[in-house]
């Protein structure tokens, strides 16, 4: 009894903050006129299949958010494996360090990559003072993935970090005791073991990334837009709130279904996923 009324405020938010606005979104996906003839309708789907455009869009929008994760990855392993590993009295400052940016507010953090970037900007005035510039990064893929990286890296050290300090270091002394090398204790203990936490960092980096619109509108400027600008454009600018909902169902069922995948693996490999 009392874990159901501790859990009434969690219910009441996932009502009200989740499955209420979900509704709404289906219901103006399949409805034709939504402030006239109610009537059910696909065409928001037909438009959004009929047209290459938009599937290119959606392509290019995985391509991005895979490619962000995987060098997530690469960038974050370490970093977590290293921190966990570490006995250093300063790790707690470095973890502050890491999270600190992560209490500005996500718009200040994207524009500042501005000053950074463009043509006038940090790193165009180095590169132009050793003979390779001026370069101007906005407006190119390379800007939007850079600063996807930047703002979603810590969500993906986190989880690693945290499941690589529930490793019992028995279990590496009995590996290396048994003969095993450091790379051989770290590729079948140590990797493997990591795996949730890997698997929890993917799906924390790879989902906003897929459906960011303010980065790609930024430093990216609105060059090549991704499916979050498409859905964006459809509720905010010409109010077509029918081919919004449905650009915005064929995204979430195609993330749904590749967390389904990620799921299974990790069901697979540890006998529970990220989404149970």
């Amino acid at each position: 009894m009392k874990k159901t009324i501790c859990m009434i405020p969690l219910y009441v938010w996932t009502l009200v903050f989740i499955l209420v606005p979900l509704a709404i979104v289906i219901y103006y996906a399949f409805i034709s006129d939504p402030h006239g003839d109610a009537s059910f309708s696909l065409d928001g789907f037909r438009d959004f299949f009929s047209n290459p455009v938009f599937a290119e869009v959606l392509l290019r929008s995985l391509k991005i958010a895979f490619i962000s994760t995987l060098v997530c990855i690469l960038l974050g392993y370490p970093a977590a494996y290293f921190l966990a590993r570490s006995k250093s009295r300063f790790k707690f400052v470095v973890i502050i360090l890491m999270l600190l940016p992560m209490w500005i507010n996500f718009l200040i953090r994207t524009y500042s990559w501005l000053s950074l970037l463009e043509k006038t900007g940090l790193i165009s005035t180095l590169l132009t003072y050793m003979g390779f510039g001026p370069v101007d990064f906005t407006g190119t893929e390379f800007a939007v993935i850079l600063v996807s990286v930047y703002d979603f890296l810590p969500f993906m050290i986190m989880p690693i970090y945290i499941t690589l300090l529930k490793l019992d270091q028995s279990h590496l002394d009995a590996a290396a005791d048994l003969g095993a090398n450091p790379a051989k204790v770290f590729f079948k203990i140590t990797l493997p073991f990591s795996v949730p936490g890997i698997l929890s960092g993917v799906a924390m980096v790879f989902v906003p990334s897929v459906t960011t619109f303010a980065i790609s509108q930024t430093v990216g400027n609105g060059k090549f837009p991704l499916i979050g600008d498409l859905i964006q454009e459809q509720y905010m600018v010409v109010s077509n709130w029918q081919f919004g909902g449905a650009i915005s169902i064929v995204t979430m069922a195609v993330v749904l279904l590749l967390m389904y995948f990620i799921n299974r693996t990790d069901s697979d490999e540890n006998g529970g996923g990220i989404l149970q």
